[in-house]
C-alpha cells in the first residue's frame, strides 16, 4: 500500500524538486507554499510562541509549519471538492439519444422535365413521379406550372397516406426528419421550393433538417456537346 504524502517525515526540509518527485512516486499532486504566505505565517507563528522559544532556527520553523499544514489536510479524502454551482448536470448526452435516419426528398429539375423522389432512411424509394405522370406532354413537362402542380401532387400523396402520423405502417415508417436534395437549375427547382414554403408544405416544412444541392460538377473528362443555337 502506498504511503500518503502527508505521512512522510520532515517534509518541510525537502527541496521543491524532491517534493515533486516524491509526489509523483506516491500518485499525489505536488503542492507548493508561496514564499509570501510562508513568511507571513512563520512570523505569526513565531509571535504566538513563548519568548523562551524565540531562538528557534529557520529550518525548524519551516518544518513545524509544514507539519501543521499537512496535519490540517490529512483527514480530507482524495476526492476533488467541486462547488455545487460548477457541477455538470446529469443530462443525457447526444450519444445516448436514438439515431433517426431522415427521409430524403430529391428534386431533379431539368429544362425539359421535373422529377420528385421521396426515399426512406435506407434510400429505398417510396414515391417517384415526374411531370409526365400527372398529364403533361412534351414541352409542357418542363414548364414552371407543371413543376408546381407536381409538387402539390406529391404533398397531397404524403398527406393522404398519413406518412406524417406516428403509427404509419407503410414503407420507411413515419417521416420524422426530412432532407431536401435539389439538383440542377430548371424551372422546377424554384416551383417546388415555393410549394415547400407555401401552405401545401406547411406540415412537411417543420420536419426539414437539411437542404442540400446535388448538382453534378464536371472536372475534366471528354469534350462537351456543342451548344444548340437556333437561328
Amino acid at each position: 500500500m502506498k504511503r500518503s504524502l502527508f505521512q512522510l517525515p520532515s517534509l518541510g526540509s525537502v527541496c521543491l524538486p524532491c517534493r515533486q518527485r516524491i509526489a509523483r512516486a506516491h500518485a499525489f499532486p505536488p503542492f507548493r507554499i508561496p514564499q509570501k504566505r510562508l513568511l507571513t505565517t512563520t512570523s505569526r507563528d513565531l509571535a504566538d510562541t513563548n519568548p523562551a522559544s524565540s531562538n528557534i532556527s529557520a529550518t525548524g520553523s519551516v518544518a513545524d509549519l509544514s507539519q501543521s499544514f499537512t496535519s490540517r489536510f490529512s483527514d480530507l479524502s482524495n476526492e476533488p471538492i467541486i462547488p455545487e454551482g460548477l457541477m455538470r448536470k446529469a443530462n443525457p448526452s447526444l450519444t445516448d439519444m436514438p439515431f433517426i435516419r431522415p427521409h430524403h426528398l430529391h428534386i431533379y429539375a431539368t429544362r425539359h422535365n421535373c422529377h420528385i423522389t421521396l426515399t426512406a432512411g435506407n434510400r429505398d424509394p417510396i414515391i417517384s413521379v415526374s411531370s409526365g405522370n400527372i398529364g403533361f406532354k412534351k414541352a409542357q413537362r418542363g414548364s414552371y406550372d407543371a413543376a408546381y402542380q407536381l409538387g402539390a401532387y406529391v404533398m397531397g400523396m404524403i398527406k393522404n397516406q398519413a406518412m406524417l402520423d406516428e403509427n404509419y405502417p407503410g414503407k420507411g415508417g413515419q417521416i420524422r426528419q426530412l432532407e431536401v436534395v435539389l439538383r440542377n437549375f430548371g424551372p422546377g427547382r424554384e416551383a417546388v421550393s415555393k410549394i415547400l414554403l407555401g401552405s401545401e408544405g406547411r406540415a412537411l416544412r417543420t420536419r426539414i433538417v437539411r437542404v442540400m444541392d446535388g448538382t453534378r460538377l464536371k472536372f475534366g473528362g471528354t469534350r462537351g456537346k456543342k451548344p444548340r443555337r437556333l437561328g
